[in-house]
């Protein structure tokens, strides 16, 4: 025996209109059905009867959903006849909804208790066995079959089929695992892809499903030409050079999101859309339409925050976005706090041809830090190209920096250093990894002749985020750095290390780690930083973590020594990252700190 699940019947449209005639002419109470079918008076709230439901804990939310007993309560002018029907109807209405999540077999009773006050209505259900998923079978036909990047694609969809063998059978859980295979062929190159055929084959007295699913690829599309609409202010330029898609590039739908990303990034826009059309005739040449509503053009922002690194801050930010009428912004921004006060002019041109974002700026900084006090002074340009996951970037700066340690002599130094950069991202998820790695280089040096001292600069950074099942996940972190040099005397101390907070080597204050020169902590030549953080998933939303922290800032590698922190603390996930909530033990100090900071630093 074969049958197929359906969803929940609802009570018959014509009801509520039916009483609502018979309670007009007679004069009663005015009765009203609200959009989603409950029936309600004007004249009261109280319900017509109690409502028992009996039957396993997890079936009775999606039976309260599906019966019209429940949605007809509140129903004033409640008969004998109607309430009646109701039970009958409900019998069904429950079976079904039993159905939906995998149980085929359930039987219903209702009895309805007229003594007593008010009249007691008990829906019973004994659901049986639940139906389990005996096999299933993913069939995918097109071009697909044949394509190099296809079968990636289907072994991805067979991996990930979220309804396997031996689970339970539920109506909710069929379409997802449907519309997520889809999902999986759609993101690229075959934008056309459809389910030709789907069945879900129940056999009760089994208590087995069969499930079959045939897609259809349909074409593979390659990206033809952009078409711009909704510019007024900039030329289209402004959208292309930001594009790193190619006439030609096979589809891929992380590629235009990445370049909807981009674009909103920008400031240009308060809106970005970019679409192909999978109708298209000539899906070798899909056009990409890309919408945009441009944003207004000046922009000022200002708050006041609180970090256990820094304590209270203040920050204020102006941007004027189109300086020139040809899209060279400008940023003016201030920071005050009780350790670093700052200020700085930058302007940025738009991305050229080539792909590479302008900048050019100066700043002034002070800091107040472990006992050192510093003042910097700098201006210069960098240059780095719209690929964020695999950025490059070059820069030329000036620096002039006087540096005050407490009961030590202050020291003033300058330096015109150049620097390489490479990035490499290979992450689901640009703002909040879930999955994947990060990994950069940077390679630089203060030039002789025009520097107090030449010297080499180099630091490696790396980050990991690896999933272990559903809610549990292991993150990894590894930065070092040294600056090439026979002393650190007269090289800036923006361009040193030190290392501790709430980002580094937890259980330890904010750049408390370094050289100890007099009574204050000053940069060294060498650094090194690691982490190995668990975290347990509660919910979608939050999680418990529980971390290592180990690093150090020397002047020399023989003075090397780490030092280890270790705690726990809350996750949340957020739009502009995971928020983190730490309390930590730093095992050299014999303290306790409380950590908090926001985003993905790196």
């Amino acid at each position: 025996m074969h049958c197929a699940a359906t969803s929940p019947r609802r009570p018959p449209q014509w009801l509520p209109a039916l009483w609502l005639a018979a309670a007009l002419l007679t004069g009663s109470a005015t009765a009203a059905e609200t959009a989603d079918g409950t029936a309600t008076t004007a004249a009261t709230r109280e319900p017509a009867y109690r409502l028992v439901i009996d039957a396993p804990q997890s079936l009775v939310a999606v039976i309260e959903r599906s019966i019209g007993l429940v949605r007809w309560q509140g129903y004033a002018d409640m008969t004998a006849e109607l309430l009646d029907r109701l039970a009958r109807e409900s019998r069904d209405e429950a079976t079904e909804a039993a159905a939906t999540e995998g149980y085929f077999s359930a039987h219903v009773e209702v009895a309805i208790d007229r003594d007593a006050k008010p009249v007691t209505v008990t829906l019973t259900m004994s659901p049986g066995a639940p139906t389990r998923i005996a096999a299933v079978r993913i069939d995918v036909a097109g071009p697909v079959v044949a394509d190099p990047l296809g079968g990636a694609a289907i072994t991805k969809i067979r991996a990930d089929w979220g309804l396997p063998e031996g689970d339970v059978f539920r109506q909710a859980a069929w379409t997802a695992a449907k519309d997520r295979a889809l999902a999986t062929l759609r993101a690229g190159p075959f934008a056309a892809a459809r389910i030709a055929r789907s069945e879900a084959a129940i056999d009760p007295d089994a208590h087995a499903a069969v499930l079959s699913v045939e897609l259809d690829s349909g074409p593979p599309f390659r990206f033809g030409a952009l078409e711009i609409q909704g510019l007024a202010k900039y030329g289209a330029s402004i959208v292309r050079n930001y594009s790193t898609i190619r006439p030609g590039d096979p589809y891929s739908e992380a590629a235009l999101e990445q370049f909807i990303r981009r674009l909103n990034t920008t400031g240009y826009f308060a809106s970005v859309q970019a679409t192909i059309d999978p109708d298209t005739a000539n899906p070798d040449d899909a056009t990409i339409r890309v919408a945009v509503i441009e944003a207004p053009t000046r922009n000022l922002e200002a708050g006041i925050g609180y970090s256990t690194d820094v304590q209270f801050n203040a920050k204020v930010n102006y941007r004027d976005v189109n300086v020139d009428d040809r899209g060279l912004q400008m940023l003016v921004n201030g920071e005050l706090d009780t350790k670093i006060q700052a200020a700085a002019l930058r302007f940025s041109q738009p991305a050229n041809e080539a792909g590479w974002i302008g900048t050019y700026g100066l700043g002034a900084k002070r800091t107040d830090i472990e006992g050192l006090i510093t003042q910097t002074a700098a201006i210069g340009t960098r240059w780095h190209t719209v690929e964020e996951r695999r950025e490059r970037a070059i820069s030329a700066t000036f620096y002039l920096d006087d540096q005050h340690p407490s009961d030590a002599p202050s020291q003033r130094s300058h330096a015109v250093y150049v620097e390489g950069e490479q990035y490499w991202r290979e992450v689901d998820n640009l703002i909040a990894p879930g999955r994947g790695w990060i990994a950069s280089a940077q390679l630089g040096g203060g030039i002789p002749g025009v520097s107090t001292r030449g010297f080499g600069r180099v630091v490696g950074r790396f980050a990991a985020w690896v999933p272990l099942g559903a809610v549990h996940e292991i993150n990894l972190r590894a930065d070092a750095g040294a600056v090439l040099a026979p002393t650190r005397d007269g090289i800036p101390s923006t361009l040193l290390f030190r290392t501790g907070g709430d980002t580094t080597v937890r259980g330890y204050e904010f750049e408390s780690l370094g050289v100890k020169q007099g009574t204050a902590t000053v940069g060294g030549r060498y650094f090194a930083v690691g982490s190995v953080e668990a975290i347990r998933w509660m919910s979608e939303s939050w999680g418990l973590a529980a971390f290592v922290d180990t690093g150090n800032a020397a002047d020399s590698l023989s003075d090397f020594r780490f030092v280890v922190g270790y705690g726990g603390g809350l996750r949340v996930r957020t739009p502009l990252g995971p928020f983190r909530f730490d309390i930590a033990y730093g095992q050299q100090t014999h303290q306790v700190r409380m950590h908090f900071s926001v985003g993905l630093s790196f």
